[in-house]
Order: structure tokens, then C-alpha cells, then sequence
């Protein structure tokens, strides 16, 4: 595909599925292969003028409606998450609703390992977006927002499902993932909120953060959660009641998180108030910044995952188990990629990719935990 090519927007999915056809039955009416068919459906084959006329014919439409060029770059209203980005800013964009959303390639979040490629960038007056992208990957494209750090891989599933999909993945902490569902600024929320009742902490939020919507609560993957130390545990810190030691230099997770929240219940089930803890009031916001600080021996112990501690070469003192579930709105169910991520949820493949990521267990993914219904009245 040239570069010309790819600012061309394909309407003939839309044209066949009206018809109830297979893309091998349009396939056979056009008299080329299926894989074809795929190709300039997903928009890597541009087809000829013999086979655009064919289409047209078939479909009793010009060829102008199957195939519509795209300006670009194009400029678009954007909803920038996460505050401030500066002028232009690399973006990740997706479309919830009728609201494009960004996500700032900064900080962190630029480099996870090499540069990021954007797919647009924030104009001047911070209110627009200059878009690199087709409409058609762009309208291919959700937003995930959770800290599960194994959302990356359900992404990479989705890809390889159909490489027209694509999921881009932020960390947020389980109350911010929700409340950015709830208004509107990702299509998926994750969230593994820790049950102190009968209750299910994770259904109760969504219900109570989500007021008016509906949608289902899908289990993702039961993780492993604790106490992220150094190397041999020098300081051997078997449980929380260790980090009131006064050599043990904490660092915790802000106000929100569900490992705060996790180690909070905790401290008061021992005794242990949180002035006794030298580092309490030490904040950091992920999992991954946890163990750097670690790593690099200006902390003895922070919150987190087992693979996260593995993966940065930590020992690690576990706590608990948690579910971490994903909440998807009724009315996007309907966005093509969230229907390819509907079953790639159900595959053995990822439930055995994530059986193999240390301290994960892939039993409950794909499970239904839970519907949510708006309140009547």
C-alpha cells in the first residue's frame, strides 16, 4: 500500500454485512479470493478498477461510496486525558463514543522500551488534534485503561486476531480506570478492587460509579499481589506488620489504588497505624515506579505484582490474591474491536499466556462475574 493509498476510506464491510454475506460468498460473486476480500476490507489492498466496478455492481452503488478519499493530516476536536500536554504533543488517539480521546506520549509513557510511534499530535491551542492516521484505524482503535500490566498481551492478542484492531493500553489505577469510563474517556476500564464483605468490590464500584449505564463485568485474570522488596529480602519482611520497622524505607501507591486500599485493610487488621511507617506518605503511581525506586535502593519495599517484582529482578512477600476484572458498556459492545476483544477473551491462547506470567492464573477469563442494569426509576 503506498502512502497516497492509505488516506482511503473502504465502506464495502459495511455494504456486505447489510447483505448478510460471508466475505467468501462476496468473494465468489466477485471472482477473486477470500483473503482479497480481507485485504481490501481491512485496508491493505487498494483493489483495481475491474474489481471496484464489479463491487459497485453487486452492491447497486457508484464506486465513490465504496471508496471514499480521506484529507490528511485532519484536524479534530480532541478530549486530552490525564490534564495538561504541552504544544505538540505525540498522541495516541481513540474514539469513544463521538469523542476522540487522547493519551500524551510523555514521561514514561513515550518509552516504555523504544520510541512510541504517535498517531497524531495536539495543536497549539490545545483543544485539536493533527491526525497521522486513516479514519478508518483510527474508528479501529480502544482505549484500555486499568494496571494490570498483562492488558498489553490481551492487546497483542486482539492484533493477531485482526490486524485492523488495535488496543491501546494506560495505566490507571482501578477507581480512575472506572471514573474515566464513566465519563466517557476509554472504551474498557480494568479494575481488581479487594472484596472485605460478601460483596464483589469490583461490581459494587462499577454499579456505583457507572450511574444510568449498562454494560458487563467480564473476569480478566487473577493476580498475585504483596509486598515488592530487594533482592534475598535483606530486611526479611514477611508481612505487612514488618514495615513499621524503623529501617524499612517504604514507598506506597496513591489514594485510589486498590493495592492502598488492599494494604490499608490490612494495617488495621494487625494493629498497625500509618504514621508508624516510615514512607507511608511516599507516593508513587504504578507498579513499575515502585520497583525502580527499589531497584536502584532508595526503598526496601513497595506494593505490587509478582511479575512486576520478577521482572525487575525483586523478591516479593505476597498478600492476596485479586480478580481483576473488565468493565465494558453495553452500547460499545458494538465497536468492531471490542467484539474481536469479546473473543479473544474466550480463547485458550491468552488463558494459557497468562497461566505462564509468574504469579497469574487465567481460570476466570472470559467468566461473566456480573451484568450491570441502570436503576429504574
Amino acid at each position: 500500500m503506498t502512502g497516497d493509498e492509505s488516506a482511503i476510506l473502504c465502506s464495502v464491510k459495511r455494504y456486505r454485512v447489510a447483505r448478510g454475506w460471508s466475505q467468501e460468498e462476496l468473494a465468489e460473486k466477485v471472482r477473486i479470493r477470500r483473503q482479497a476480500i480481507y485485504d481490501i476490507e481491512s485496508g491493505r489492498y487498494l483493489p483495481n478498477t475491474a474489481i471496484a466496478l464489479r463491487l459497485a455492481r453487486l452492491f447497486d452503488c457508484r464506486v465513490e461510496d465504496l471508496f471514499v478519499e480521506q484529507e490528511t493530516p485532519e484536524l479534530q476536536p480532541v478530549q486530552v486525558v490525564d490534564g495538561a500536554a504541552g504544544p505538540a504533543a505525540r498522541l495516541a488517539l481513540g474514539r469513544v463514543r463521538d469523542r476522540l480521546v487522547a493519551l500524551p506520549l510523555q514521561g514514561p509513557e513515550a518509552m516504555p522500551f523504544g520510541l512510541r510511534s504517535a498517531d497524531g499530535c495536539l495543536d497549539p491551542d490545545g483543544k485539536h488534534a493533527r491526525i497521522f492516521i486513516s479514519r478508518q484505524r483510527l474508528d479501529n482503535t480502544i482505549v484500555l485503561m486499568g494496571c494490570d500490566p498483562a492488558f498489553e498481551i490481551l492487546g497483542q492478542h486482539v492484533a493477531r486476531a485482526a490486524p485492523e484492531a488495535r488496543v491501546h493500553c494506560r495505566f490507571a489505577s482501578s477507581r480512575r480506570a472506572i471514573d474515566s469510563l464513566a465519563q466517557g474517556l476509554t472504551h474498557v476500564a480494568g479494575t481488581h478492587l479487594h472484596n472485605t464483605d460478601m460483596a464483589e468490590a469490583n461490581v459494587v464500584m462499577a454499579e456505583k460509579r457507572l450511574q444510568g449505564q449498562s454494560g458487563r463485568i467480564l473476569g480478566f485474570s487473577l493476580l498475585e499481589e504483596g509486598l515488592m522488596v530487594a533482592s534475598g529480602n535483606p530486611l526479611c519482611i514477611r508481612t505487612v506488620a514488618d514495615l513499621a520497622r524503623p529501617m524499612v524505607r517504604f514507598v506506597n501507591r496513591e489514594s485510589g489504588a486498590a493495592l492502598r486500599a488492599l494494604l490499608d485493610d490490612c494495617l488495621q487488621r494487625v494493629g498497625v497505624g500509618a504514621q508508624a511507617i516510615n514512607g507511608y506518605r511516599n507516593e508513587v503511581a504504578s507498579h513499575r515506579a515502585g520497583a525502580y525506586r527499589i531497584a536502584c535502593d532508595v526503598a526496601d519495599a513497595a506494593l505490587g505484582l509478582r511479575a512486576v517484582a520478577e521482572a525487575y529482578g525483586l523478591d516479593f512477600v505476597p498478600i492476596t490474591s485479586a480478580r481483576c476484572d473488565l468493565v465494558i458498556p453495553s452500547d460499545l459492545e458494538r465497536h468492531p474491536t471490542i467484539r474481536v476483544l469479546l473473543d479473544v477473551l474466550q480463547s485458550a491462547a491468552l488463558r494459557r499466556e497468562l497461566d505462564a506470567l509468574p504469579g497469574y492464573d487465567g481460570s476466570v477469563t472470559g467468566r461473566l462475574v456480573a451484568e450491570i442494569k441502570p436503576a429504574l426509576g
